[in-house]
C-alpha cells in the first residue's frame, strides 16, 4: 500500500484525504490538532504544525512515505516542497517555493519574465516604502497570506497607513504589498501539471463583495468569457508557471480582465484553488477527478486529463452580504441542483476575509444557475 503524507488537517485537506483512502492509499495527516477535522478520517494524525517542516521531514523518514502533497494552502507548499527535496520525491523545487508563497517576490518574476501584472512596491518590515509612480486606488494586502486576509482597497493617501497596519500585523513575515488596482472581471484558472507539462482544466468566473475588502462570494464554471480571450489564457497561464517553476501538481492562478480585454496576474498558488474550487467544482463541470489526478502526481504516475462531462458547477457563499441564501440552505432539497449544502456558522457577518462565511451551497446544472433569481 502507498502511503501518502498530506499536510494540514483542516475541512480544507478532507477531500483530499477522503480521495486518498478511496483509492486505496494510506494517509498520514500532519497539522496542529486545533481545528484538524482530518484527524478521525486519515489512517495516521501527527499534532505536528505544518510550518515544522524539519519535524515533518524526520517523521516521513520513518515512515517511508511515497509522495507528499497538501490542496489549497500556500503555506503549507513549502513544507511539501522541503520534505519531497530531501526524499527524493515528486513535488516543485523547493529552491523556488518562496516566489511560489511571498507576493512580492511573485511580482518581481513576473515582472522579470514579462508576465502582466500590476504595478507594485513592498513595505518591507522596518515600515520603509515608497509610492512614488503608483497611483490611487490601491490594494493594499500582506505579502503571505491567502483567503482575501489583511487586504483592502483605499482611495486616497489617509488611508495608506491605517490599511498597511491591517495587512502587516497578520503577515507571517511582516511584510506588506502595495500594489496599483486593476478594474476588470475576476477570474482564476485551475491547472495540473506533472514533469513540466501543464495542463488547463477549466477557467472560473468568480464573484466578490466589491471594494473595500474583495472577498469571493460566489464561483462558477466554465467562464463566460469570449473564446478568444480564453485562448490568450489557456496561452498565458503555463509561460506564467514556467516562470515560476511550478512543475508538478495543481495550481490556481488569479488574473483579472480590464474592460479593454488586457489580461493582468494577480497572483498564482502553487496548490488547487480552496473555495471548493478544486476539489468540487472542476470534477462537477469537466468530470476530470483533479484531487485523484493531485494524488497521483504525487504518487509519480500521471495520465493527460480527460474532460467526459459539460456542465456548469459553482458555489455560493453564506454572509450577510448574501443573507438571502440561507434559506436556499436550509431548503437545498427543493433545489435539484445542488449537490451539497451547509450553514456553518448561525451568526451571519459581514465579511472581511474568507473566514467571515458562515455557509455555502454548491451546484451541479445545465446551465449558470442564479439562485438569487429562482
Amino acid at each position: 500500500m502507498k502511503k501518502l503524507a498530506v499536510i494540514g488537517a483542516s475541512y480544507l485537506q478532507l477531500p483530499l484525504v477522503k480521495k486518498a483512502r478511496e483509492m486505496g492509499v494510506q494517509t498520514h495527516c500532519f497539522a496542529w490538532e486545533k481545528g484538524a477535522v482530518c484527524r478521525d478520517v486519515a489512517d495516521y494524525f501527527y499534532p505536528i504544525s505544518t510550518r515544522e517542516k524539519e519535524s515533518i521531514l524526520q517523521q516521513c523518514q520513518e515512515i517511508g512515505i511515497d509522495g507528499i502533497t497538501t490542496i489549497a494552502s500556500d503555506t503549507a507548499t513549502i513544507t511539501v516542497n522541503y520534505v519531497a527535496s530531501h526524499l527524493g520525491l515528486i513535488s516543485n523545487p523547493d529552491e523556488y517555493s518562496e516566489i511560489c508563497t511571498n507576493k512580492y517576490k511573485m511580482r518581481q518574476c513576473f515582472l522579470e519574465n514579462d508576465i502582466p501584472s500590476p504595478m507594485f512596491r513592498l513595505v518591507d518590515k522596518n515600515n520603509n516604502y515608497s509610492i512614488t509612480g503608483i497611483r490611487f486606488p490601491l490594494i493594499i494586502k500582506p505579502s503571505d497570506r491567502s483567503g482575501s486576509l489583511g487586504v483592502k482597497k483605499i482611495s486616497s493617501l489617509s488611508q495608506l497607513d491605517e490599511a498597511i497596519r491591517r495587512a502587516a500585523n497578520v503577515s507571517f513575515c511582516h511584510e506588506v504589498i502595495i500594489e496599483e488596482f486593476v478594474a476588470g472581471r475576476e477570474i482564476s484558472v485551475e491547472a495540473i501539471s506533472f514533469q513540466g507539462q501543464h495542463y488547463v482544466l477549466q477557467i472560473t468566473d468568480k464573484v466578490t463583495t466589491g471594494a473595500p475588502y474583495y472577498v469571493e462570494i460566489e464561483h462558477h464554471q466554465p467562464s463566460t468569457l469570449s473564446a478568444e480571450i480564453q485562448k490568450k489564457i489557456r496561452l498565458l497561464v503555463p509561460k506564467a508557471l514556467d516562470a515560476l517553476h511550478v512543475q508538478n501538481g495543481a495550481s490556481h492562478s488569479e488574473l483579472i480582465i480590464t474592460p479593454e480585454a488586457d489580461i493582468r496576474f494577480i497572483e498564482i498558488g502553487a496548490r488547487m484553488g480552496g473555495d471548493f474550487i478544486g476539489s468540487h467544482l472542476v470534477q462537477l463541470s469537466t468530470g476530470y477527478d483533479f484531487l485523484q489526478g493531485v494524488i497521483e502526481v504525487a504518487l509519480g504516475k500521471f495520465s493527460e486529463p480527460s474532460f467526459p462531462l459539460s456542465k456548469y458547477s459553482g458555489v455560493y457563499f453564506l454572509c450577510k452580504e448574501t443573507e438571502w441564501l440561507e434559506s436556499v440552505i436550509k431548503n437545498s432539497e427543493r433545489y435539484p441542483e445542488i449537490v451539497e449544502a451547509e450553514i456553518t456558522e448561525k451568526v451571519l457577518r459581514r465579511v472581511e476575509c474568507s473566514d467571515d462565511r458562515s455557509g455555502f451551497a454548491i451546484y451541479q446544472a445545465n446551465k449558470k444557475l442564479e439562485l438569487w433569481k429562482k
